[in-house]
């Protein structure tokens, strides 16, 4: 759970536009598509980016230990069809 944010809550991350190629073409505008269906930002923090930072291992792309990192801080579930997730020990739906 995180403090302020109820239970249930969808959460999406805040760079998403970043690492989704072509994100014109899914939708003019996603900020406001992920807030009609709900979906809450989940901002990077300076903590967020310690932790990811800090991650051993495999997975070197910055934006994949990112989503490591937040859901590690947060206690969240990843859903992702990264199998590399895995290795860090965070619950991935997918």
């Amino acid at each position: 759970m995180i403090a302020g944010v109820p239970d249930h809550t969808e959460l999406h991350q805040t760079a998403v536009g970043w690492k989704l190629p072509g994100v014109a073409t899914i939708a003019d505008n996603l900020a406001a598509v992920l807030d009609a269906q709900g979906f809450s930002p989940l901002p990077i923090t300076f903590l967020h980016g310690q932790a990811a930072g800090a991650l051993p291992g495999p997975l070197k792309d910055p934006f994949d230990r990112m989503l490591i990192a937040q859901a590690m801080l947060n206690r969240m579930a990843l859903v992702s069809n990264e199998h590399g997730f895995g290795a860090y020990g965070v619950r991935r739906l997918w």
